[in-house]
């Protein structure tokens, strides 16, 4: 909504509208943690999205204790960062393109912890590194911003590939890429299996979270607004 209507709203609407949807969530998500921690557990099927012979994938999200309390996580560092960003950004003529970006990110990051299959999942984490590089390459006219923007979507990709594995290693072991599915299955199947796929998630996660030997895109990422 900032980015379609960034041109009407001005910057304080701007900041105005992202800080309020935010805070808002943040208090449904606080209410929602205490429902979820008295055994609260929802799987909401939204509709079908990919149907391919085995592979039946809706676009669906799973709400329960853990999904709650990531909720709040996210959207307790994301308000923060909102208002930290009001006045770092405050002189920027691009701040309203910085809260969309902003914005955005924290979209993906929900889509990310309430997702109920792996694709999905995969869904929020590509949406999560996309906002990451254009916040990096947010001042585009800077060329080490340009670098830095690269250099983090390429080595990310390190990390995207082994989780596109893990995902394609789930669906040989499982037939399923439902989360239900493959964590009330994964005691019956092969110990190796377990183990390649939860070494390729790792491989993903070291890449995503810029561990060592995956983390050299880090620190050429303070080019970007916010970045420390």
């Amino acid at each position: 909504m900032t980015w379609f209507c960034g041109r009407w709203i001005g910057r304080i609407g701007a900041i105005a509208m992202t800080s309020t949807a935010i805070g808002l969530a943040w208090v449904l998500a606080v209410e929602n943690l205490f429902t979820a921690l008295q055994g609260f557990s929802i799987s909401y099927p939204m509709s079908s999205w990919i149907s391919a012979d085995l592979a039946i994938i809706p676009w669906g999200f799973h709400f329960d204790s853990l999904t709650a309390a990531m909720f709040v996580v996210v959207l307790s560092i994301s308000f923060i960062v909102h208002l930290y960003s009001a006045a770092y950004m405050a002189t920027d003529p691009g701040l309203v393109r910085f809260f969309s970006y902003l914005s955005f990110f924290t979209f993906f990051m929900l889509i990310l912890v309430s997702s109920d299959n792996f694709v999905l999942l995969f869904v929020g984490w590509e949406g999560v590194g996309l906002c990451s590089y254009l916040l990096i390459n947010f001042w585009f006219t800077r060329l080490q911003a340009n670098k830095a923007a690269m250099k983090a979507i390429i080595v990310n990709r390190v990390g995207d590939y082994a989780f596109m594995l893990a995902i394609v290693a789930i669906f040989m072991t499982f037939r399923s890429l439902d989360f239900s599915v493959v964590f009330s299955l994964s005691p019956y199947m092969p110990t190796w299996n377990l183990q390649i796929i939860g070494l390729l998630f790792l491989i993903a996660a070291t890449g995503k979270s810029a561990q060592i030997t995956l983390h050299t895109w880090l620190p050429d990422a303070m080019e970007g607004p916010n970045s420390g």
